[in-house]
């Protein structure tokens, strides 16, 4: 089973040092048989693939192939405190475990 499938709202977030780094704000699984959103479009439309990861790189304010990446692996939201609070999404090839009520990463990003 992969770990994202273990994570829930409101976790604590650390990174591999067990350093805090904020709560889990939302998460989303990822659809790993869609290796690209190339050829999942509709000609005329732009189609729904292309739609949600345009609207998701704007909302999130990230480059289109990181939010395609993010979309196809699966992501968490991580509601960050301290010095450098906002938001940061994480993919979910970069969550190590999950133990009680903690998410750990793989590597500590800045």
């Amino acid at each position: 089973m992969a770990v994202i499938e273990h994570v829930r709202e409101g976790m604590q977030v650390v990174g591999p040092d067990g350093e805090k780094i904020g709560k889990v704000e939302d998460l989303k699984m990822g659809d790993p048989e869609a290796v690209t959103a190339e050829g999942q479009t509709d000609p005329e439309t732009g189609g729904l693939v292309n739609t949600l990861v345009d609207q998701f790189a704007e909302t999130s304010k990230m480059p289109h192939h990181v939010a395609e990446r993010l979309l196809r692996l699966g992501y968490v939201k991580i509601d960050k405190s301290g010095l450098f609070a906002g938001h940061e999404f994480v993919a979910a090839d970069e969550l190590d475990r999950v133990d009680g009520n903690t998410l750990w990463l793989k590597a500590r990003r800045s």
